[in-house]
Parts: structure tokens; C-alpha cells; sequence
């Protein structure tokens, strides 16, 4: 879904650009010819240069603000605390711990106190709280 708005974005950026471009190109077609024989028009206009910079400048805000929404929203996700209750043989209330969402491995877990748990074969695990 992000992708597809920095596509759009960046389509939307382009056209703009062509179609200032083509605007600049029709005018300059209308004034006289000022060059003498042998002389080349290096069509060096320094508006269209300021304006494929700030297109450039654009996309790297673009991009950078992009992935540093990205990171963030893996952080978050990542700090999510998830509630864990390991079922033993022979005991009738489960024993229950606080986790992170990053710190839970399909055996073992660490909890928010540092405490390290590994899951033995004859204990169950549940994990409540992912979405």
C-alpha cells in the first residue's frame, strides 16, 4: 500500500516536470532565433535545472521520511508486550509472563524482567495478544 502511494507520488512529480518542460519548450520556440551559423543551442535553462533539483531534493525527503516511517512502525510492533501462559503437567493455573513481541522464539522467550524461559516438551504455551 505505501509503495503504490510513493509511486504515484513519484509519477505525479514526473508529469509535473514534463509538462513544465514542454511549456518552457513552446515558448522558446516563439521568440526569434538569436543564434548565428555555427552556434549550438545548449538549452541550458536554469529554471528547469532548479526545478530537477528540488524534484531530486523532494524524493530523498520523500524517501527518507518513508523509511523512517517503516523502522518506526517496526519498532512499535516489535515493543508490542504480549502476554504468555505456559501450561504445565499437573498443575491447574498456568504460570504467566509479559513479553515482547521480538523476544518470543518458538521454544523459548525472554520476558520484560530479563528473565530467560525456554519451553520444555512436556509444557504448552500460549500466547495472547498478537493481532
Amino acid at each position: 500500500m505505501l509503495g503504490k502511494a510513493v509511486l504515484t507520488l513519484f509519477v505525479i512529480i514526473v508529469a509535473i516536470l514534463v509538462v513544465k518542460q514542454r511549456k518552457d519548450q513552446d515558448s522558446g520556440n516563439q521568440k526569434p532565433a538569436q543564434l548565428k551559423a555555427g552556434q549550438k543551442d545548449n538549452n541550458t535553462d536554469p529554471d528547469m535545472g532548479s526545478d530537477l533539483r528540488f524534484a531530486a531534493y523532494m524524493f530523498l525527503v520523500l524517501m527518507f521520511g518513508t523509511g523512517a516511517f517503516v523502522y518506526y512502525q517496526r519498532w512499535q510492533d516489535d515493543h508490542t508486550v504480549l502476554s504468555v501462559n505456559l501450561y504445565r503437567d499437573g498443575q491447574s493455573q498456568p504460570a504467566s509472563y509479559e513479553v515482547y513481541k521480538f523476544q518470543l522464539e518458538s521454544r523459548s522467550f525472554t520476558t520484560t524482567e530479563g528473565i530467560r524461559i525456554t519451553v520444555a516438551d512436556n509444557e504448552r504455551m500460549e500466547v495472547t495478544g498478537l493481532e
